[in-house]
């Protein structure tokens, strides 16, 4: 499986998918014109790699600093397919990595953290 790289521009992340370290890393901001055409791509490619082979274990690193709120359903989209993953069997761990003055960015976490129970949900103070 190809690893997925997208540079970060002034209006979305950094996107780094990597199928045999079993990483996926996005960094930066989001609220791109057409969220969920920005991020198909990488939906897609998180949902072959679940469907195929993936790593023994899969480490999401999101270093978000701020997103707007189709972004934020692009989030929970994507949350769920890891959950689906995780209930699947699958070793999953997310981490929500958040700079201590970005107040927002925490909030944003827990709340994902509260939506998703079942996944390994790490908040990370950078």
């Amino acid at each position: 499986m190809e690893n997925l790289i997208i540079e970060e521009t002034k209006y979305t992340p950094s996107i780094k998918l990597d199928a045999v370290k079993g990483t996926i890393e996005l960094i930066g901001k989001s609220y791109p014109e057409n969220t969920f055409e920005f991020y198909k791509p990488m939906m897609e490619w998180v949902e072959n790699y679940f469907d195929g082979k993936e790593a023994e274990k899969t480490v999401i690193n999101l270093e978000i600093i701020y997103f707007n709120s189709s972004s934020s359903k692009l989030f929970f989209d994507f949350f769920d397919l890891l959950e689906e993953a995780h209930n699947n069997g699958k070793n999953v761990e997310v981490n929500w990595i958040y700079d201590e003055e970005n107040e927002s960015a925490l909030e944003a976490g827990e709340d994902f953290k509260e939506d998703f129970e079942e996944l390994k949900f790490n908040l990370v103070k950078k």
